[in-house]
């Protein structure tokens, strides 16, 4: 599926959110191994379950071709600093819903990127008979918590003990679902 592209102009930065294109893959393949590596609030290792180009290309192609799937990139300077994406099932039982994931590189945190990523998505989601958004985040990762929070996002559930971090520790994740407004069970 594919959005209208929007320009979002920060303080210092100027970048812009739209579709993910084939041109895209090896800069993603790049930008994900990074973003793991900055970061402990995502799943994954630096490395850890590596999508090369022709990987990200059948992501994308796949992506552009279904109703309920959505992939998005931010965009600076003709660098990808970010992307967000939405995936569907082909499963009829639970077509209605999609799961949220997105990803900005840590010198491009504050910009509202990871924000604005989410927003394209709900308001994406909203108007294409998306009725529930899902996503899990781990419980330390208090500012996403907020912003999900803020969104319409609750928690459903918790997975105990789910994540084992640097420090030892094993923390819980959070999973959370927005339903689409005005909407009965």
């Amino acid at each position: 599926m594919r959005v209208k592209q929007s320009e979002y102009p920060v303080r210092d930065l100027s970048y812009t959110i739209r579709s993910a294109e084939e041109k895209d893959a090896e800069a993603l393949s790049n930008v994900r191994v990074q973003i793991d590596g900055e970061t402990e609030n995502l799943d994954r290792e630096k490395g850890e379950a590596f999508i090369d180009e022709e990987g990200f290309k059948a992501i994308i192609q796949e992506d552009l071709e279904r109703e309920n799937r959505l992939f998005l990139v931010a965009e600076s300077d003709n660098r990808i600093i970010g992307y967000s994406r939405c995936e569907g099932t082909n499963l009829k039982r639970t077509s209605h819903r999609v799961e949220f994931g997105v990803g900005v590189l840590k010198e491009f945190w504050g910009y509202g990127i990871g924000t604005n990523l989410l927003k394209e998505s709900i308001q994406w989601a909203d108007s294409h008979d998306i009725r529930k958004m899902t996503l899990s985040v781990l419980e330390t990762n208090e500012k996403a918590i907020h912003l999900y929070r803020e969104h319409g996002f609750e928690i459903e559930g918790t997975l105990r003990e789910d994540k084992w971090l640097s420090d030892g520790v094993y923390y819980d994740t959070y999973l959370m679902a927005r339903f689409r407004p005005n909407l009965e069970k």
